[in-house]
């Protein structure tokens, strides 16, 4: 008899839904509040409310859970998507600032956050289209 293996996303060992809302959530509140992001904050509208809820969705998906950005937006596509803004390693670095925060306010198990951050610095790294060793 052979076992059935599930294999455990980071969606799920975050705590799904929920926990993903709360660090987004945290993530746009250090954004919107620290001077350090004031660069990448303009980047946004005023409102952040829309910027919220798709980046929940993408940040959902890429993470293992349901396909949500997906079936509402398409493939991500991310460089494209932020190819009109620049993005050097200044932007690179305070948008990485607001992630740890974000995560040592939200994510309480040490190992996955740093796994995470990892994960986002790479991530936030091809984001790059300034001059400067892009990725």
């Amino acid at each position: 008899m052979e076992a059935n293996s599930v294999e455990t996303t980071h969606f799920d060992a975050l705590g799904g839904q929920p926990t993903i809302d709360r660090l987004v959530d945290r993530f746009y509140d250090i954004m919107d509040s620290s001077p350090g992001a004031k660069t990448i904050r303009a980047m946004h509208g005023k409102n952040l409310g829309p910027m919220r809820l798709i980046f929940k969705r993408y940040l959902g998906e890429w993470l293992g859970g349901p396909k949500l950005y997906s079936a509402e937006r398409g493939h991500p596509r991310l460089r494209m998507r932020h190819f009109p803004f620049p993005i050097g390693e200044a932007e690179r670095d305070a948008w990485l600032d607001c992630m740890r925060g974000a995560l040592v306010d939200t994510v309480e198990d040490a190992s996955l956050r740093d796994g995470l951050f990892r994960a986002f610095a790479n991530l936030a790294d091809h984001m790059r289209n300034q001059p400067g060793g892009v990725a």
